[in-house]
């Protein structure tokens, strides 16, 4: 590694699984509320079967415990909440849910345990601060703050954007290493803003051929972007370098008029009176604070071009009256100067040429071979933003397996599409890499999330609390609806999904009609009448509904948990690996998958 400042001290295997256990105690019993399927909640009589409450308790705790963490807004370095402060609702299962019945009968242990068994509060995460100021160490990390990747993102991808590849940027110094590859590099975004702003050499690996070109042309656009940025820094630095040739004008004017004066009145009092404030009027003021105005302004977009831009336009030789060096001197210094910057340009612009980003088409497995893909593979970055599925946990697979990959740096999404060993026990599967569970004691246990759970753990509790929650209204539309496909239609599965027809919908009976033709069903067979009679007849309990969602939001943390510290612990178990955290990279209210695993292997 190209540093010796220590990274921050992690949790190990040991610890990290003995809050795995506990979680595990706590999910046996919970996880029925987050398998429930929000569309047969009417047809299934989900709450009657799960909760043992009356909606209005229930929702009147979950809020009140919603708006006490986002009140709370705890630093990264605050203790986790103690067991002390749980009472017995953490170890006492029975005041959660009744032992009979299994129904939920205390709501408020239940809202204490998620909040105690959610990633912040288990005290598993590593404060992205801290790694960033031990991986930069005393080096200032390289940046251009005038880059703004809002200007060709999203609010939501810039600021990830901005966040990870400084992280990455950083990891790269720290391990002296200049190739990153980026899994489910989608449309480039990440790709091209590393290779770009940090000058590191890029390959971006996506499965889908469209994305792969489409990031193509989308970084083709980008480098026009920042020629654009690089030519303005060359105009405003012409335009300086023209304003300040205007002030030597002046000064030499002021001081060739001084000259004829001091001739004329040759004595040794006048003499005397002559001073270096007299020809350079106000310039240590007026110029100077200039000067610095503009180099505050001036847009730079690498360092070595920074320091070309601000040699060119600044050196000693501006700062001085013309009068002040001999013409033959200067006109040399010139000449050598300008054949300097042409030789610095030509090195600048082959290292530019380098430091690329290359978009490739590849589906990736835990046992795809690198070499095969990139050509000139060398020591070199994974990482991954936002990776499906499965990708997340192959990656970390081909980080262990592959003596190329040093370091490793990957935010998993879509939890929902990860395969599962003991999903479906009875089905018959080749498969020999599943995307969870990973590590041991997990695999041991046996132990399944099921599809719904992992769907649950994609709700995002931090928009909830700040007001930006689940349509209630949509999710109920389609619970009735549910229960008019089963009654009117005979059908208690259908493979064909809805899809977003509540968005182009007017009204209750507008959205059915819609439903019913995507579904290849006969709405012509129900009249007006008998559909508003659903309607009518479940509106009085759509708070059920609100009330059942709210709890597998706030319970959405602990199933996120559970996936990412199986991922941990996975790590954990490798003999090779140096360092491995969990680090909370991005807002979860602008990013609601925000955890990123990083690892490091040991140096050889």
């Amino acid at each position: 590694m190209a540093t010796s400042f220590p990274l921050p001290v992690t949790q190990d295997l040991s610890t990290l699984r003995a809050k795995l256990q506990g979680l595990l105690q706590f999910l046996r019993q919970a996880l029925s509320i987050s398998n429930a399927h929000t569309v047969d909640f009417y047809t299934e009589s989900v709450w009657k079967q799960l909760v043992d409450l009356p909606p209005e308790t229930v929702l009147g705790v979950l809020r009140r415990s919603a708006a006490e963490t986002e009140a709370e807004a705890r630093p990264p370095e605050a203790r986790p909440l103690a067991e002390a402060e749980m009472g017995s609702g953490i170890t006492n299962f029975p005041q959660i849910f009744c032992e009979t019945s299994q129904k939920l009968v205390s709501v408020e242990a239940f809202a204490l345990a998620v909040r105690y068994y959610s990633v912040q509060n288990l005290g598993i995460c590593t404060p992205f601060e801290q790694l960033l100021a031990a991986l930069q160490g005393n080096q200032k990390q390289r940046t251009d703050e005038n880059v703004k990747p809002d200007e060709f993102m999203n609010l939501k991808k810039s600021h990830e954007v901005q966040v990870m590849s400084e992280l990455i940027s950083s990891i790269s110094d720290y391990c002296g290493i200049k190739q990153v590859i980026d899994l489910g590099s989608g449309k480039g975004y990440l790709s091209s803003f590393l290779s770009l702003k940090y000058g590191l050499k890029v390959y971006g690996i996506d499965s889908s051929n469209n994305n792969t070109h489409g990031a193509e042309e989308r970084n083709r656009k980008l480098k026009k972007h920042w020629k654009v940025y690089h030519s303005r820094s060359k105009l405003d630095a012409n335009g300086l370098a023209l304003k300040m040739a205007k002030e030597r004008k002046i000064q030499d004017e002021i001081k060739y008029k001084v000259d004829i004066e001091g001739i004329c009145n040759n004595s040794p009092a006048n003499q005397g009176k002559i001073s270096t404030s007299d020809f350079l009027p106000d310039f240590s003021d007026s110029v100077i604070s200039n000067i610095r105005k503009q180099v505050e302004n001036l847009h730079v977009y690498s360092h070595q071009e920074e320091n070309l831009c601000f040699e060119n336009t600044f050196s000693l030789i501006d700062l001085l009256p013309i009068n002040a060096v001999e013409p033959t001197s200067l006109q040399t210094s010139e000449r050598k100067m300008s054949e300097a910057n042409k030789e610095r340009r030509k090195m600048i612009s082959k290292s530019n040429e380098s430091n690329i980003y290359s978009p490739l088409t590849s589906f990736i497995t835990a046992d795809s071979e690198l070499h095969d893909i990139i050509k000139d593979l060398e020591d070199c970055l994974m990482v991954g933003l936002h990776t499906c599925g499965d990708l997340a946990p192959n990656t970390l697979r081909i980080f262990t397996s592959k003596s190329e990959i040093k370091g490793v740096c990957s935010v998993g999404c879509c939890y929902h599409l990860l395969s599962e060993e003991f999903e479906n026990l009875h089905k018959e599967s080749t498969q020999d890499k599943w995307g969870f569970p990973m590590c041991h004691y997990l695999k041991e246990e046996r132990w399944c999330c099921g599809r719904n759970a992992r769907m649950s753990a994609c709700l995002a509790l931090e928009r909830v609390a700040v007001g930006q929650g689940l349509s209630t209204e949509s999710l109920f539309y389609r619970a009735v609806l549910q229960d008019i496909i089963k009654e009117c239609y005979g059908i208690t599965k259908c493979d064909r999904h809805v899809g977003k027809i509540y968005s182009k919908s007017s009204s209750f009976l507008d959205y059915v009609r819609k439903s019913l033709k995507k579904l290849g069903l006969d709405e012509s067979k129900l009249p007006e009448k008998v559909i508003m009679d659903y309607y009518e007849k479940y509106k009085p309990r759509m708070s059920e509904l609100e009330a059942f969602n709210m709890l597998k939001v706030v319970l959405a943390p602990c199933i996120e948990a559970l996936i990412l510290l199986d991922r941990l612990c996975y790590l954990k178990e490798q003999e090779d690996i140096a360092w491995s955290a969990l680090v909370k990279l991005f807002d979860p209210v602008k990013s609601p998958r925000c955890y990123a695993i990083i690892a490091l292997k040991k140096q050889q």
